[in-house]
């Protein structure tokens, strides 16, 4: 069986070096959301030099849009979404100090690029498995642009997320590495 590697949050560059792609993490501490239209005025914002109403340096955004909370739950369902949706604005959060992002996906050579620059790591969280997932979220508050519903900026406090780096901090990538051992 694989090691898990404990990730706690905010991340830290030596931790963010430290991980490799194929690296199986559960991550514990306090992470953001995020999807298409919160990135967006989020990238505007940067555009206009303006202050972003969440801290992003050394944080991580979770690309989801949860499902309506049940009774018991801190969230609904809370599976991740595509990614790519967000490559035309990630860069700049990476360079204003995000270091992480979970998501399911492949990434646009800028981004992969940036991560390489910005010292940042891809994780991917599996599709389907969104009310597992939910079950490591324990804490959800809205922190931005609640008129976006589900999918304004949440505040989770996350246990033992379960994820795997699937880019890492130096460009290795297993969307490039691993199907041509499965092509034969």
């Amino acid at each position: 069986m694989a090691k898990i590697i404990k990730v706690i949050t905010p991340l830290t560059d030596e931790v963010v070096f430290s991980l490799k792609a194929g690296d199986t993490v559960n991550i514990t501490g306090y992470i953001y959301t995020g999807r298409d239209a919160a990135h967006k005025r989020l990238f505007s914002l940067l555009q206009k030099n303006e202050k972003l109403p969440i801290e992003i340096k050394n944080q991580i955004i979770y690309y989801v849009g949860p499902a309506p909370t049940p009774p018991g739950y801190a969230c609904g369902a809370a599976g991740p979404t595509t990614s790519y949706r967000m490559d035309p604005y990630a860069p700049a959060l990476l360079d204003k100090g995000l270091k992480g992002m979970i998501g399911k996906g492949l990434r646009s050579k800028e981004v992969v690029e940036s991560m390489k620059k910005n010292n940042a790591v891809y994780f991917h969280a599996v599709g389907g498995a969104a009310a597992l997932i939910a079950k490591s979220i324990k804490k959800s508050e809205v922190v931005a642009y609640e008129d976006l519903g589900p999918e304004a900026i949440h505040r989770y406090y996350v246990e033992d997320f379960p994820a795997i780096v699937v880019i890492d901090s130096k460009g290795n990538n297993l969307y490039e590495s691993e199907p041509p051992k499965y092509a034969k």
